[in-house]
């Protein structure tokens, strides 16, 4: 059995290498970018150095930056009309994962029309739209190198997962000096979700020996320095183990798939407006409880690739201490609960039925491990309780 494994087509990775902008639109044959970006991007001055550097190569260029965090469909809206009426040759998205996944979504309706509801899983978009150079500033989502984006429908609160190549960047600018203004919550939300994606690539049942190679690596480079960067944000040693992690795991998950945690994660998002990163740390804990059972040694493997259990631990014992230091992880990174998030308990119970149902919906808890029924999905969103 053959993996098809699909990356973009140019990387660069290493400090600075942001700046490198007009000469990888140069080598791609594009003359006028559309910038794709947040009003935070904006305000710390990421976008005048963009800016800048393609203004002096005389390239010209238009900024699109009214993309939020978790992007719905009305908050692109904008962004795919400009794309529409514009002569745009090429998207460059400037961001966390939110304004990459804005991007990707932005490059397919712009040019094709429709509704981005025609876009979602189980369609498979494979039809290329404007090419993306992805400069991601957060180490976490792994947008820049996934064929997938995320867009909430707020008509009825579902986060719609849309899959394919055709929204995979062209080219990713892997630049770990974007990180060291992150604050320290943004830090743990993006750092946990890159460890749940090379957790979940390397647990799910359409992992691969490509992926599972990613997936170990990221898990080696974020296991001993997630905590590091959280208490020290200037730690460029740390954060670049974390940047170099978060596109590996973001490589791992795009080729094998994600699995339960997020197919929960992101109702709790849709419904409740928790940041992704911030719900599936949550989530993970228990969610790895739930699933070790079908899975063993694989999660032994994450914790010993984690840096938790050495190689004369048994399995049971890795699996002791994983469990262990998720938890940890957790209360050091001041991970709140649903509770303490600000959720009201009764609004939380209520919504549990339809959020089952979207999770399940989402086809990622079928490769889970342990493929848990629509009940069991909501027996473990109590358990957040």
């Amino acid at each position: 059995m053959s993996s098809q494994i699909i990356l973009p087509r140019i990387m660069q990775v290493g400090a600075s290498v942001s700046t490198e902008l007009p000469n990888i639109l140069h080598d791609l044959g594009c003359k006028k970018p559309l910038i794709v970006t947040d009003k935070v991007m904006m305000k710390l001055g990421y976008i005048q150095g963009v800016a800048d550097h393609l203004m002096s190569h005389n390239i010209a260029y238009d900024v699109f930056d009214d993309t939020v965090p978790e992007p719905t469909v009305t908050s692109i809206k904008a962004g795919v009309e400009m794309v529409a009426a514009g002569d745009y040759d090429a998207i460059v998205a400037v961001g966390g994962g939110s304004p990459i996944d804005s991007a990707k979504a932005i490059a397919i309706l712009g040019k094709y029309g429709g509704e981005m509801r025609d876009y979602k899983f189980p369609r498979i978009v494979n039809e290329p739209g404007l090419p993306i150079i992805a400069i991601p500033t957060t180490a976490g989502t792994g947008s820049e190198v996934t064929r997938f984006t995320i867009i909430t429908d707020e008509t009825c609160d579902e986060k719609m997962l849309c899959v394919g190549t055709g929204f995979m960047p062209i080219a990713a600018l892997i630049d770990y000096n974007l990180t060291l203004s992150l604050p320290p919550r943004t830090t743990a939300d993006t750092g946990i979700d890159a460890l749940t994606h090379a957790m979940e690539a390397y647990v799910s049942k359409k992992a691969n020996q490509y992926s599972d190679s990613q997936a170990i690596a990221a898990m080696r480079l974020i296991g001993p320095n997630l905590r590091a960067v959280f208490h020290d944000g200037c730690n460029q040693q740390a954060r670049e183990a974390m940047m170099l992690g978060s596109t590996l795991a973001g490589i791992a998950f795009s080729n094998a798939s994600v699995a339960l945690v997020h197919g929960m994660s992101r109702p709790i998002g849709a419904f409740f407006h928790v940041p992704h990163g911030l719900s599936n740390a949550m989530l993970l804990p228990n969610v790895t409880a739930f699933s070790i059972p079908a899975a063993p040694e694989r999660y032994a493997d994450c914790a010993r690739a984690i840096g938790v259990a050495s190689e004369s631990d048994s399995t049971e014992q890795a699996n002791e201490k994983l469990l262990e230091e998720l938890r940890a992880l957790n209360l050091e990174l001041n991970v709140p609960t649903p509770e303490k998030f600000g959720i009201n308990k009764d609004v939380f119970f209520d919504k549990i039925p339809m959020m089952a149902a979207q999770a399940v919906a989402s086809g990622s808890p079928a490769n889970n491990p342990k493929v848990p029924s629509e009940a069991e999905i909501a027996k473990l969103y109590a358990q957040l309780w």
